[in-house]
Protein backbone atom coordinates (compact mmCIF):
# COMPACT_ATOMS: atom_id res chain seq x y z
CA UNK A 1 0.00 0.00 0.00
CA UNK A 2 1.32 3.45 -0.95
CA UNK A 3 2.10 5.85 1.92
CA UNK A 4 2.27 9.60 1.80
CA UNK A 5 6.05 9.40 2.53
CA UNK A 6 6.64 7.21 -0.72
CA UNK A 7 5.01 9.15 -3.29
CA UNK A 8 6.04 12.47 -1.89
CA UNK A 9 9.76 9.95 -2.45
CA UNK A 10 8.41 9.13 -5.90
CA UNK A 11 7.70 13.38 -6.06
CA UNK A 12 11.09 14.57 -5.15
CA UNK A 13 13.03 11.51 -7.07
CA UNK A 14 10.96 12.43 -10.62
CA UNK A 15 11.73 16.54 -10.36
CA UNK A 16 15.61 16.18 -9.17
CA UNK A 17 18.07 16.83 -11.34
CA UNK A 18 22.02 15.74 -11.22
CA UNK A 19 23.75 18.08 -9.70
CA UNK A 20 27.32 17.43 -11.02
CA UNK A 21 29.23 15.58 -13.37
CA UNK A 22 28.71 14.64 -17.31
CA UNK A 23 25.09 14.74 -16.56
CA UNK A 24 24.94 17.53 -14.62
CA UNK A 25 21.19 19.48 -15.07
CA UNK A 26 19.63 16.08 -15.92
CA UNK A 27 16.67 14.74 -14.18
CA UNK A 28 17.47 11.85 -12.48
CA UNK A 29 15.28 9.24 -14.62
CA UNK A 30 16.62 10.52 -17.67
CA UNK A 31 20.20 9.31 -16.66
CA UNK A 32 21.19 6.35 -18.74
CA UNK A 33 20.90 3.14 -17.00
CA UNK A 34 25.24 2.68 -17.71
CA UNK A 35 25.44 5.51 -15.50
CA UNK A 36 23.50 4.23 -12.69
CA UNK A 37 25.17 1.12 -12.92
CA UNK A 38 28.41 3.17 -12.80
CA UNK A 39 27.04 4.48 -9.76
CA UNK A 40 26.45 1.18 -7.81
CA UNK A 41 29.79 -0.16 -8.92
CA UNK A 42 31.70 2.40 -7.29
CA UNK A 43 29.81 3.32 -4.33
CA UNK A 44 26.08 5.43 -4.76
CA UNK A 45 26.76 8.83 -2.70
CA UNK A 46 26.17 9.21 0.49
CA UNK A 47 22.76 10.95 1.59
CA UNK A 48 19.12 11.51 -0.22
CA UNK A 49 21.37 11.46 -4.01
CA UNK A 50 22.37 8.22 -3.30
CA UNK A 51 19.43 6.46 -1.85
CA UNK A 52 17.23 8.31 -4.82
CA UNK A 53 20.25 7.06 -7.12
CA UNK A 54 19.87 3.65 -5.75
CA UNK A 55 16.17 3.42 -5.89
CA UNK A 56 16.25 4.69 -9.26
CA UNK A 57 18.64 1.75 -10.51
CA UNK A 58 15.50 -0.16 -9.39
CA UNK A 59 13.21 0.93 -11.09
CA UNK A 60 15.13 1.33 -14.37
CA UNK A 61 16.37 -2.33 -13.98
CA UNK A 62 12.18 -3.13 -13.70
CA UNK A 63 11.43 -0.66 -16.29
CA UNK A 64 9.32 1.80 -14.46
CA UNK A 65 10.47 4.69 -15.86
CA UNK A 66 7.59 6.03 -17.14
CA UNK A 67 5.95 5.97 -14.18
CA UNK A 68 8.31 8.38 -12.66
CA UNK A 69 8.03 10.72 -15.90
CA UNK A 70 4.26 11.03 -15.33
CA UNK A 71 4.91 11.99 -11.95
CA UNK A 72 7.19 14.70 -13.34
Amino acid sequence: METDENIEFLRELAQTKMPFGKYAGRYLVDLPEAYVLWFKAKGFPKGKLGLQLESLLEIKLNGLEGLVRKIR
